[in-house]
Parts: C-alpha cells; sequence; structure tokens
C-alpha cells in the first residue's frame, strides 16, 4: 500500500484539515521511541492492556456501524471490519502474555480516563449521528495506524535488530491487514460521496480532527505511564 492513498479523496481531505493534530499524532514520542525501541517497557504494557478495553468498545461502535447500513456491499464491508476486531481480542490477549500480562491481569484493568473519553466520545458520535459520522470519528484510528505503521516500516531509521517492539510494527505491513484497511477506506468514500454534501464538511472535519486529538492523547497516556504492570 502507497502512503499516498491517505493523501486522496474525502479522507485526505479530512486529514490535510486536521493539520497539526495529524502530524502530531503519527509523529508522536511513543511512534518514535517504538521505532527506535527505547519505549520503556511499562508504558508498553500499560499501552496494551488500554488497547485491549480500546478494542472492546470499537467493535462496539462497529456493530453500531453495521445496524446504520443498508447496502449489501457497505453491510459486508463493516461486517468484515467488526469480525476482524473480535478475532483479534484473543490474538492481542496472548500477544500481552508474551509481555508478562496475564489474563487475569489484562481483564481487572480499569479503563485510564484517556480510553473512556475516546471510545466514549466515538460511541456517542455513532449514536447521535449517522453512518457517515460514526466512520468519520473511526477513520483516524483505522486508517491512521496503517499510515503510522508503514511509515515505519518504510523509515530507515526505524530499528528491526534488537528492537522489542519490532513484531508490533510488523503487524502493520500485514497483507490481510492492509486489505481490510483499503476496504474501510472505500467504504468511507462510497459513504462521503453519498453523504457529505459541502455543508457538512466543517462537522465533519470536526468530528475528525477531534478524534484525531484523542489518539495522540491515547499515545500519550501510554508515554506517561511509569509504574510497571502486576502479571
Amino acid at each position: 500500500m502507497s502512503l499516498s492513498l491517505f493523501e486522496t479523496g474525502f479522507y485526505g481531505r479530512l486529514r490535510q484539515q486536521a493539520g497539526d493534530h495529524w502530524h502530531a499524532y503519527v509523529s508522536h514520542d511513543f511512534v518514535q521511541q517504538l521505532a527506535q525501541g527505547t519505549l520503556p517497557a511499562a508504558a508498553f504494557r500499560h499501552y496494551l492492556t488500554q488497547d485491549y478495553l480500546f478494542l472492546l468498545h470499537f467493535a462496539r461502535a462497529y456493530g453500531l456501524l453495521v445496524s446504520k447500513l443498508h447496502d449489501p456491499v457497505a453491510l459486508r464491508t463493516a461486517t468484515a471490519s467488526l469480525n476482524a476486531i473480535v478475532n483479534e481480542l484473543p490474538l492481542h490477549r496472548a500477544y500481552c502474555q508474551q509481555w508478562g500480562i496475564s489474563e487475569a491481569a489484562l481483564l481487572s484493568q480499569t479503563e485510564a480516563v484517556e480510553t473512556f473519553n475516546y471510545t466514549r466520545y466515538v460511541l456517542d458520535v455513532g449514536h447521535s449521528g449517522d453512518a457517515l459520522e460514526l466512520l468519520t470519528v473511526l477513520m483516524p484510528c483505522v486508517a491512521g495506524y496503517a499510515e503510522i505503521g508503514l511509515r515505519l516500516l518504510q523509515a530507515p531509521a526505524t530499528l528491526s535488530d534488537g528492537n522489542p517492539y519490532a513484531a508490533w510494527i510488523e503487524n502493520y505491513g500485514d497483507a490481510d491487514y492492509l486489505a481490510g484497511v483499503r476496504a474501510s477506506l472505500a467504504l468511507f468514500e462510497t459513504l462521503a460521496r453519498q453523504r457529505a454534501g459541502a455543508a457538512r464538511f466543517e462537522r465533519l472535519a470536526t468530528l475528525f480532527t477531534t478524534a484525531t486529538q484523542l489518539e495522540s492523547a491515547f499515545w500519550q497516556m501510554g508515554l506517561n505511564h511509569q509504574s510497571p504492570l502486576s502479571p
């Protein structure tokens, strides 16, 4: 997948409109330290735990998206994304165990404020808005993580040998994962053509940028964490 894909279409317009907020998200210190292998392990463990809790709500949001769609192609795309998230949950638990986080510890963790703020924002938009608004606040995560992962994979400065986070980074080059991102982008562009008239751009841009800021806060939450998790 070419990085230029993220600069095109309605998604590309929203990404450009987010400006410095988008740059702060995709170039966050958390991401840079992952690339260099210098991120404190405690910060990564905290991020992994909160990311699992985030995924549970992300699955709920995709279930809500499915309920708002009628076109068979759109339904298949959204349902495939929902299934991918649900299927990722046991894989995420297994990966956490490799980092010393037992399933019991994972399930007993309390949501961080940043996790709560982000996931409830997405769900609130989903309940109050239409399918386009909901997908708008989902896309900074769906396509943003793909962009971040590909940038890291393509950057000469990214450390592979001896980097404890190399496997995490390499996941974002997986062909099936990238195919899912392309499908989500295609669905978003279809909904935008159908529903995103000029009068809606400002509202959708605000939703997209807010979700982007919440993504940055999620990175910062991990970076700020100093205490190791109990296994």
